[in-house]
């Protein structure tokens, strides 16, 4: 938004003020934040969150906000004392397969830049003396890890805000969010006995911070006019939403903490620290003083604990109850001394302080106390909701955010809110990501309290939750299932990974290929690398690259639009040549302000005033409404009424051309066209495209008559050695064909010429309106600065089959990371796509790739690593 907008945030937990603060800090001072309750203790997740900050995580982008996080409290201090105490952290193995998941631990660390190191048992004791070395494997220590006092951290980030400008007002409780013509205008409050203003417009004033709880008396309302609303209020969240008309999936949950009595073991510890190192750690880390906290921050993840420090005591929480939801409405009636603190139930934590004692003896003496059933968030996939209403411009939210990750998130949306896009990749974030199932309230439940289950669990990349399946299913599901087909989910759709009808070709697979047999058996994988595979894959695969297979893409995200100007909007929101003729098939890219690849699509023109846009989701939808203009264009999501077969294969034409009305020689039908027709009496939409790398048709048709075209293709297919082709396959060989994937090989933190796709980005004549289009700007600017490329997205063919996300070393030292990998079957040779050093890019350079800490040897190859002349797909 262009100027300096007047923002609300909804919401003075830690989120809320280090949104402020990131805001005012970048000039936007017109900031108020309203609270409920009062300041800065306002009752939230906030105020009794025991503030380990674990950096760690599978994913870059949590990790990445939680590094920004402890860089920000690290350096943060109220009233001259710290705010952050970074006492380190450790994760402890006491089973053979944590002890190898620490390691697989250790190799996102070294992949996302975070200083780590695994240690033996005997450091872990050193580290953290009260624990049972004897019952540990070892540990992952991670030295700039520590606890945040959120309360602190919130007030101190507040208290900056208000010096700039901005104004926190305790008492106010949201009750509407006004809009008008589809934009919020401001919100009304209801204001609360006892809630009294902190900070004013004029500069250096700061006033004392106190206000009310949530449940006083109404003295009146208030309207206080906006350009941007905030949501930032936690597990309120939902109920702020429905003022908005807004879903907010997310479901709060009790979680429960105690502190032991007072143990000697500690008390002996804390005086050897205040005699040697003059009271070091101070009130960062819980505001008594004293050395608070000085040994590191604990994780037991075999019993789903963790440890803190308070003193002479330490904090134990646990994961290991049954979860226990929280009804929005029934939050103000079980609380007890805060909104967020229910009643304590023993009857739940007794197993885990017996777990907990048996690591820590010393709390074998001790018996729980204080303990606090207390709430926080969870969301349908672990992950926090940011951005825009789809429905509702100017309303935005920063929901499920944990303290780990509080400032990071909060960088992340101020940066997207001034400048139109984040430093931070965030497309596992974003608010519009979810399928509209996916928002049922009986699956935000099952899936959230799922996800509190399994937040400690070792989980395997491609595992799947087991319910509710299915939700979505294709045309071909039933046909799918008699080939025993083996199902993974992803967007609620249930998506075939191989088919056990295929396992006959494993027994005879000269039958396959006469040169098969060789390249079946190099596919040995390790125990986690064999999970949720088959070798089955492996005759999929050469099934396609010898004869012909049917893969299932419905589950690609179809979005028609429409209207006369359609074909000058996709031209403004993407990368390449779109308004070519009816007919055309373009690859082209979707690019956010700053340049960054936040989607890859392929545009079909259908006619003068109609396309297809192949999608990678929910996002690209969001964004394309969201930037169509209001008259002249439509955008509809046609996924749910549609249905797509690919037919791949050196025989493809000979099985598909005896059923249709089209020419499908190769003058005829060329690639990278599309045609409308029959296959038998089914009418189809064709597409020559193929991401395998084998000749071949996407078929599009009704969903009503998918199964019919299922069954016309695969009775004509016998013939020809027809198979069915799961996504392990398909994996296997679009890596072959170095096909990207949205979303792991690349995403809104890389540029186009860096994951090698510049070829898709059309910039035409500097000025050519015609030739303009989003992220245009960015790529000029970065060729003006020289546009020298420092990274790129390469292929490594490895010495053994590999995840993703393993750290890459070169020259002794991490270098980069794995973004996807998979057997290539026709190679003979394991392969990952990796993001390097432009330094280390070149073919022929020899690199390591972690994994489980073994150093495997790899080697960068020129792509395409199949079929460079691309003869098979165009023939």
């Amino acid at each position: 938004m262009a100027g300096r907008p007047r923002v609300v945030i909804i919401g003075a937990g830690i989120v809320g003020c280090a949104l402020a603060d990131e805001l005012t800090v970048r000039g936007w001072t017109d900031v108020t934040v309203l609270e409920q309750g009062p300041l800065f203790a306002a009752g939230g997740s906030s105020s009794h969150a025991p503030g380990l900050v674990f950096q760690t995580n599978p994913s870059k982008t949590m990790t990445d906000f939680a590094v920004y996080t402890v860089a920000k409290y690290r350096d943060l201090s109220l009233d001259g004392k710290p705010c952050f105490t970074q006492v380190g952290g450790l994760e402890v193995a006491t089973t053979p397969e944590r002890w190898r998941d620490l390691h697989r631990r250790h190799g996102w660390a070294a992949s996302w830049g975070v200083e780590s190191e695994l240690v033996d048992p005997a450091r872990c004791a050193a580290l953290w003396p009260p624990l049972d070395a004897s019952l540990v494997h070892g540990g992952f220590h991670i030295p700039s890890d520590g606890l945040a006092d959120a309360v602190r951290c919130g007030e101190a980030q507040a208290r900056r805000a208000i010096e700039r400008g901005a104004r926190f007002l305790a008492g106010h409780r949201v009750v509407a969010v006004d809009q008008r013509g589809g934009r919020v205008t401001g919100v009304t409050a209801e204001v609360l006995t006892g809630g009294p203003a902190a900070g004013s417009r004029g500069p250096g004033r700061v006033p004392a911070v106190t206000g009310s709880p949530a449940g006083g008396e109404v003295l009146e309302r208030v309207t206080l006019p906006a350009d941007l609303v905030v949501c930032a209020a936690g597990f309120w969240g939902p109920r702020i939403g429905e003022l908005a008309g807004l879903t907010v999936p997310l479901l709060p949950l009790a979680h429960q903490y105690a502190r032991s009595g007072p143990l000697p073991v500690l008390a002996a510890g804390r005086r050897a620290v205040r005699s040697s190192d003059g009271e070091r750690g101070g009130a960062g880390a819980g505001g008594e003083g004293g050395a608070e906290a000085v040994l590191p921050i604990l994780r037991h993840q075999d019993r789903d604990l963790y440890f803190r420090q308070h003193g002479d005591r330490i904090g134990v929480g646990s994961y290991s109850h049954r979860p226990m939801p929280v009804r929005q409405e029934e939050i103000p009636l079980r609380a007890t001394t805060m909104p967020s603190v229910q009643e304590f139930t023993p009857g739940d934590y007794d197993p885990a302080w017996r777990d907990a004692a048996e690591l820590v003896p010393a709390l074998g003496g001790s018996k729980p106390e204080e303990g606090v059933n207390g709430i926080f968030s969870f969301t349908p996939d672990g992950f926090p909701l940011i951005g825009e209403a789809p429905e509702l411009a100017g309303f935005w939210v920063a929901e499920a955010v944990w303290v780990t990750h509080s400032a990071g998130v909060a960088r992340a949306l101020a940066e997207w809110l001034v400048d139109g896009h984040s430093a931070f990749d965030l497309h596992e974030c974003e608010l519009s990501r979810f399928e509209p199932v996916q928002l049922a309230p009986a699956y935000v439940a099952e899936r959230g309290g799922q996800n509190f289950v399994e937040v400690y669990d070792v989980v395997h990349p491609l595992q799947p939750m087991d319910s509710p399946r299915p939700l979505r299913t294709s045309p071909f599901h039933p046909r799918q299932r008699e080939l025993g087909a083996f199902f993974l989910e992803a967007a609620g759709w249930e998506r075939p990974h191989w088919f056990e009808a295929n396992a006959a070709l494993l027994e005879d697979p000269v039958r396959l290929a006469p040169d098969a047999e060789a390249f079946v058996g190099a596919a040995a994988r390790d125990e986690w690398a064999a999970r949720y595979w088959s070798p089955i894959a492996a005759a999929e695969a050469w099934a396609t690259r010898q004869r012909v297979a049917l893969y299932d893409m419905t589950p690609l995200k179809r979005i028609e639009v429409t209207g006369p100007g359609a074909a000058a909007f996709l031209r403004r929101m993407t990368t390449g040549a779109v308004d070519k003729p009816p007919g055309a098939v373009t690859y082209t890219l979707l690019l956010d302000p700053g340049g960054g690849i936040r989607s890859d699509l392929t545009v079909a023109r259908l006619g003068e005033e109609r396309f297809q846009v192949g999608a990678n989701g929910n996002l690209d939808l969001a964004w394309l409404r969201r930037h169509a203009p209001p008259d002249g264009v439509g955008v509809r999501d046609v996924t749910p009424g549609t249905c797509c077969v690919g037919v791949w294969g050196p025989r493809a034409r000979d099985l598909v051309q005896p059923l249709t009305d089209l020419d499908l020689s190769n003058e005829g039908f060329r690639y990278f066209t599309v045609k409308s027709g029959y296959v038998g009496q089914v009418p189809v939409t064709m597409m020559r495209l193929s991401y395998v790398g084998e000749l071949g048709w996407e078929i599009y048709t009704t969903a009503d008559l998918g199964l019919r075209l299922w069954d016309l293709l695969w009775e004509a297919g016998r013939r020809h050695g027809v198979a069915a082709g799961g996504r392990a396959a398909f994996n296997s060989l679009r890596l072959e064909k170095g096909y990207r994937l949205w979303g792991v090989d690349m995403t809104p933190e890389h540029r186009p010429e860096e994951a090698g796709l510049g070829w898709a980005v059309r910039m035409g004549k500097s000025g050519d309106d015609g030739d303009d289009f989003v992220g245009r700007q960015a790529l000029e600017a970065l060729r003006a600065r020289g546009g020298e490329v420092t990274r790129r997205l390469v292929p490594l063919l490895t010495e053994r089959v590999v995840m993703g996300g393993e750290p890459v070393f070169h020259d002794g030292r991490a270098a980069g990371y794995v973004t996807s990998a998979a057997y290539g079957h026709t190679l003979g040779r394991a392969i990952a796509y990796a993001w390097l050093p432009a330094a280390a890019a070149a073919p022929g350079t020899a690199v390591e790739v972690e994994y489980f800490g073994e150093r495997v040897p790899a080697r960068v190859a020129a792509e395409p690593l199949f079929d460079p002349a691309m003869s098979r797909i165009k023939r």
